[in-house]
């Protein structure tokens, strides 16, 4: 029986390639091992079929930044391949290794729902938490009778935790639902504004920050953002 040797060995006694190619195209996810994806270049093999992927690169893997849907009841611990958004147009090569030391950005506030953002880019996470002006939109769904001017004061006039708002964008989507695009946004801020004009917020729904939407994407769903996407 064959001695077991690392999986980055046995690829470039196949391929005659160097051993960081060997280890670039492994985790890359382009080989297979009994038809089975294997990213660990240490891997170890013994008389398994190695294969590579005939449109393989050896190209360096980009760091992922992940979209998703995420419930009013549940943290963003729902990323995994089986959530992976069928729909996701994004051109990425999914890797195990996009799971791995992902950093929550802009997060959610508490029972809030929608687009929640997870990161292994440092530009995007120094992006959404530092810039104080990437406007963020969001649905509340309301019920009661909103005083007169109410729509007024909440686009500008409103204090929360005895400070002054900045102007926001608020508008009617239906009877039931606002719409506020806003930037700088504290949490509970808006259920305080709501409150303050006759309202109750019953749900919450983050649909967008800055330029990146979350459009149809499904709850429970992950997609990655586009290389043409920027918040």
């Amino acid at each position: 029986m064959n001695e077991p040797v690392r999986l980055a060995k046995r690829l470039i006694e196949l391929i005659s390639c160097s051993r960081r190619e060997a280890e670039l195209y492994i985790t890359g996810g382009w080989v297979k091992v009994d038809g089975q994806v294997v990213e660990a270049p240490q891997f170890m093999v013994t008389e398994q079929i190695v294969e590579l992927h005939p449109e393989a690169n050896c190209l360096p893997v980009e760091p992922a930044t992940l979209l998703f849907h995420q419930a009013a009841t549940h943290e963003p611990d729902g990323i995994c391949a089986d959530t992976h958004w069928p729909e996701d147009r994004s051109g990425i090569h999914r890797l195990q290794q996009h799971f791995l030391h992902l950093t929550p950005c802009a997060p959610l506030e508490r029972k809030a729902s929608g687009l929640a953002v997870l990161t292994q880019d440092y530009r995007v996470s120094r992006k959404l938490f530092d810039d104080k002006m990437i406007e963020q939109e969001y649905i509340a769904e309301v019920s009661g009778e909103i005083i007169a001017d109410g729509l007024k004061l909440l686009n500008h006039g409103l204090k929360f935790n005895g400070k002054a708002l900045p102007a926001a964008r608020v508008s009617w989507q239906n009877e039931t639902r606002l719409r506020f695009a806003l930037k700088g946004v504290i949490p509970g801020q808006i259920a305080a504004a709501c409150q303050k004009v006759g309202l109750e917020m019953v749900s919450l729904k983050r649909i967008r920050i800055g330029r990146v939407n979350m459009a149809k994407l499904p709850a429970g769903q992950w997609r990655y953002l586009r290389i043409d996407e920027q918040f």
